[in-house]
């Protein structure tokens, strides 16, 4: 069963950065499209940015060029890398694994963004 564990979250002041790192565990990590989605209190949930499995990236307009997408085979983990962070961004981030029909979920990591 693959197992995903979000970290890198935290208080961070306006234009600040933070890096999140998000765990595989379970099966084979090469082989799965990764994303990084964020729900902010009271909206949808949104996907952030994500990383195929060849390592194609596409980021939403709403952080584009300010948020970046990488992932590590060999360490299995995805990275989500953010800069200039807005009070907008404020949200909990979730991993999201996905390979054919299958599908897994991180338990979120909460990125506040406050002075």
């Amino acid at each position: 069963q693959v197992q995903l564990v979000e970290s890198g979250g935290g208080l961070v002041q306006p234009g600040g950065s933070l890096r999140l790192s998000c765990a595989f565990s379970g099966s084979v990590f090469s082989i799965y499209n990764m994303d990084w989605y964020r729900q902010a209190p009271g909206k949808q949930r949104e996907l952030v940015a994500g990383i195929s499995s060849g390592g194609f990236t596409n980021i939403a307009d709403s952080v584009k060029g300010r948020f970046s997408i990488s992932r590590d085979n060999a360490k299995r983990t995805v990275y989500l890398q953010m800069d200039s962070l807005k009070p907008e961004d404020t949200a909990v981030y979730y991993c999201n694994a996905r390979w054919g029909s299958s599908m897994y979920w991180g338990q979120g990591t909460q990125v506040t963004v406050s002075s």
